[in-house]
């Protein structure tokens, strides 16, 4: 089954900014535009290094129950910029309808300019499975044990 995302534009968005989009036939995740508010368009923004700001979309989603979009950094903003996502993945859950902002930090030693419709990040639609959670007097063992951080191998 192939999930529906409904979007809602913003009432100030630029409609000629496109939708989130997958840029080629096997690509996993569908790009994201930043989509700022007219006033804000011919400067876009600034992210200073190492500074966190959630940049605007333009859009409102609604993801169906049982899915989930994931939003993940652009790789090559991360290689070529130092420009992440400081909750990687971040998840919108289905019943979320507030809007779409993307979340990004700079780790990289320059000033990162943000462009009106510039591809900040990129996002992925994957199946949710809800747990049930049970308290037990005890764990069942395993060859690992509890062994933590690091235990099971060099590095």
């Amino acid at each position: 089954m192939t999930p529906v995302i409904e979007v809602l534009w913003e009432d100030w968005a630029d409609k000629t900014i496109p939708l989130p989009t997958y840029e080629t036939a096997g690509a996993a995740g569908a790009d994201i535009r930043a989509n700022f508010p007219e006033e804000e368009r011919a400067g876009g923004a600034v992210l200073a290094p190492m500074e966190r700001k959630i940049l605007p979309t333009g859009v409102r989603v609604a993801i169906p129950q049982g899915f989930e979009m994931q939003i993940r950094p652009r790789s090559g903003l991360a290689l070529k910029h130092g420009v992440s996502l400081p909750n990687t993945p971040g998840t919108i859950d289905s019943d979320y309808r507030g809007p779409l902002g993307v979340l990004l930090v700079n780790f990289g030693p320059d000033p990162f300019p943000i462009h009106h419709g510039d591809r900040i990040a990129q996002a992925i639609i994957a199946p949710v499975l809800q747990a049930q959670f049970t308290a037990v007097a005890r764990l069942a063992g395993t060859e690992r044990g509890e062994g933590g951080f690091g235990s099971t191998g060099r590095n």
